[in-house]
């Protein structure tokens, strides 16, 4: 198979250099749009106007769908690379631009030399979203008639050359928490007389993750940690609102869909001794990447026809989620890992101002999106 690297080079910097954030993809999905129609195929804008879709092969009854993602992050970007951001404030941290090239790739090919069973392209908008923008492209039926569905995802801990899967969890769970609180306030020489806050809120920091570690299997690995906390202004005055923000995530799948009433149940409880109303945001998120093993066996095959099983990487599951999990609540599939490190210079991770990839791992990734196509 014929695959253009330099092409790839091009579009994966095109994108880097124009991040659009979730749901804003315009220019991203025409690009895309525009190619694959260049193609002779006819692909499909989701509802929303940014993210699309497209069938390529003969019209078998079912087909396998892969799976890239648009999106970027709303961080600005220190890379200081000659195809660095050039919207303020927003870059591509986290390899979506990587993740569309290759795809992209992948579509060439296929066009050209067109696979023996249907293959859906998925070009997802809003992965960087809670819930997440794989629910959009459920809703607008574009999983209809996919018997499973893959997906290759950047990975700075792993050398170019190197991928890496496993069957069952590979990413875990993602929650969003929002704690508003309420008192009505006062002077900080007689917190008796009201609701103090800021104590309260300090209770509910440690006491909720502690419940949550004595409530929960410890196997679960789920952990809450909280990313912000507001309140006050002065340090005489006890104040009248305040708010905590944070995320709870969990290995468990079935952690995931329970936890939620004992969270309310302990918010409540670990708050009332203090006189101090609350309202709790609970933003269910992604379940764990689970992937399934026949699926699983299907990706390591074409691992192996890419990169030989010598190259193959252990893959623990993170702590990190994926909203490629919403797809396999319906259908089975597997996700990998694509190693994009140069195996010289500096890791940087994922969701870093710094990240950069090293772009001979694009290939990698095309030939192994083909090896899925092919079977």
């Amino acid at each position: 198979m014929s695959i253009d690297h330099d092409r790839l080079v091009a579009w994966r910097r095109d994108l880097h250099a124009h991040p659009e954030l979730s749901f804003a993809e315009y220019r991203t999905t025409e690009l895309v749009h525009d190619h694959l129609r260049s193609l002779g195929l006819d692909p499909v804008i989701l509802p929303g106007g940014t993210g699309l879709w497209c069938d390529v092969g003969p019209p078998t009854p079912t087909c396998v769908a892969l799976r890239a993602d648009l999106d970027a992050l709303p961080l600005t970007e220190t890379t200081g690379a000659p195809y660095a951001s050039t919207v303020e404030g927003v870059c591509h941290a986290c390899g979506h631009d990587a993740h569309t090239a290759m795809l992209l790739g992948a579509a060439t090919v296929l066009a050209a030399d067109p696979p023996p069973q249907r293959v859906r392209l998925i070009f997802q908008p809003g992965e960087e979203t809670t819930p997440g923008g794989s629910l959009e492209v459920v809703a607008a039926g574009a999983l209809e008639g996919v018997s499973r569905i893959f997906a290759l995802h950047c990975a700075p801990a792993l050398e170019v050359g190197k991928l890496a899967t496993r069957a069952g969890p590979i990413t875990s769970s993602g929650a969003m928490l929002t704690v508003r609180l309420s008192s009505p306030g006062g002077h900080s020489a007689r917190p008796h007389l009201t609701g103090d806050l800021i104590h309260a809120a300090s209770v509910l920091v440690t006491g909720l993750a502690s419940v949550l570690d004595r409530r929960l299997d410890a196997r679960t690995a789920t952990v809450l940690t909280w990313g912000r906390i507001q309140a006050g202004r002065v340090g005489n005055a006890i104040p009248e609102s305040g708010e905590l923000v944070g995320t709870l995530r969990s290995a468990s799948h079935r952690t995931w869909a329970t936890v939620e009433p004992l969270v309310r149940r302990s918010v409540s409880e670990l708050l009332a001794p203090y006189g101090v109303d609350h309202q709790l945001d609970y933003v269910q998120g992604v379940p764990p990447v689970v992937n399934d093993p026949e699926a699983t066996g299907e990706m390591l095959s074409a691992i192996e026809s890419v990169v030989g099983l010598e190259n193959l990487a252990e893959a623990g599951q993170s702590s990190g989620g994926e909203d490629f999990a919403w797809y396999l609540e319906h259908v089975p599939g597997a996700m990998a890992r694509l190693g994009v490190w140069d195996g010289t210079g500096p890791r940087r991770d994922l969701h870093t101002p710094a990240f950069d990839l090293d772009e001979r791992a694009l290939v990698h990734g095309v030939r192994t999106f083909l090896a899925l196509a092919y079977g």
